[in-house]
């Protein structure tokens, strides 16, 4: 289960190695869940400049407690460094890369084009995301493209893995394919609930492999989307990872429950909080983050958490060790 390191990136200069029989590249984060192991997956968020020296650092406190890496593309639709080459720089540092690629802001031709180029640069996984609406970030007059939604994204990418095929057609050599671990993201907060685990069971009828959700606060709510992806046999077909984000503090709380749509902020959380010192909210923040974690150990279907602290990331390793999340499997 290489990971790479500095000297050898993953193999960027010849592509991935063809998979094993049955699996779908040659990445670890695959054969972490398919060995049956609970998987830790990070994220990191590219800089809004072109110095490669902030995505080495942020690399550093990944390195070693998580099994890949999410490298965001433009999130909150920000003009950041992209996904792809921040993708590369992690793989340089040791990580593997999540390479998040967005519907909004590409036509099927680009795409295609950098799907095929990450595929070649030694990236083995690829997560498919609609992408925040371009009003929210720092050029609301850019225009959207979403050319493919997130759906038709997945099946593009399987087609061009499974199949061998571009959506005009062209076939690619055998030995061309994108050796990809498709993921996707699943939201079981937003309404109509009862929606959520058909939204998922779409996604995954179109290609993803794993998926990824939003923060997780509403325990309740997760458990019962989760009984019934048990109950449809989603989780047979697909793993399931369960996002956690550390609450800093009672104003991100508010602001959570507030402003952030999607999200569903139980008043327990927000009340917990309150009974806390400012000081040390954040450090309740992890505990009640950890608490999450043991229970999603023990949740039928969930397969691991994805640890989403974007300018938090210093604070991986303690989330890791608090919550027996390490070591990791080897590589």
């Amino acid at each position: 289960m290489s990971q790479g390191n500095a000297s050898s990136p993953g193999g960027a200069a010849q592509g991935a190695p063809l998979p094993e029989a049955g699996y779908r590249s040659s990445g670890n984060l695959e054969k972490v869940l398919r060995g049956g192991h609970f998987s830790v997956t990070g994220e990191l968020g590219p800089p809004r400049h072109a110095d490669a020296r902030d995505v080495r650092e942020k690399a550093r406190h990944l390195k070693g407690n998580v099994d890949s890496v999410n490298i965001t593309d433009n999130q909150t639709a920000v003009v950041r460094m992209s996904s792809l080459a921040a993708s590369v720089i992690a793989q340089e540092e040791g990580l593997e890369a999540n390479m998040q690629m967005v519907a909004r802001d590409r036509n099927r031709i680009a795409m295609q084009s950098d799907i095929l180029g990450a595929a070649a640069l030694g990236i083995r996984n690829l997560l498919v995301l609609s992408g925040d609406h371009q009003v929210f970030g720092d050029h609301p007059g850019a225009k959207n493209v979403y050319d493919l939604d997130s759906v038709n994204l997945l099946r593009a990418v399987r087609g061009m893995r499974d199949d061998g095929e571009l959506l005009s057609g062209q076939k690619l050599p055998e030995g061309g394919r994108p050796r990809l671990f498709i993921g996707a993201a699943y939201n079981p907060f937003a309404d109509p609930e009862e929606f959520r685990v058909l939204r998922a069971a779409k996604k995954i009828a179109a290609g993803a492999d794993f998926l990824q959700s939003q923060c997780i606060y509403d325990m309740d709510r997760f458990k019962r989307f989760m009984a019934r992806a048990v109950d449809m046999g989603l989780t047979e077909k697909a793993f399931f990872i369960a996002g956690v984000t550390p609450l800093k503090s009672l104003g991100m709380a508010k602001y959570m429950k507030n402003s952030v749509p999607g999200i569903t902020m139980p008043e327990s959380c927000i009340e917990r909080l309150k009974g806390v010192a400012k000081e040390k909210q954040a450090e309740e923040g992890i505990r009640m983050a950890c608490e999450q974690i043991e229970e999603f150990k023990g949740m039928a279907g969930v397969s691991g958490v994805h640890l989403m602290l974007v300018e938090w990331e210093h604070m991986v390793p303690t989330i890791v060790k608090e919550a027996r999340l390490v070591p990791r499997p080897a590589p």
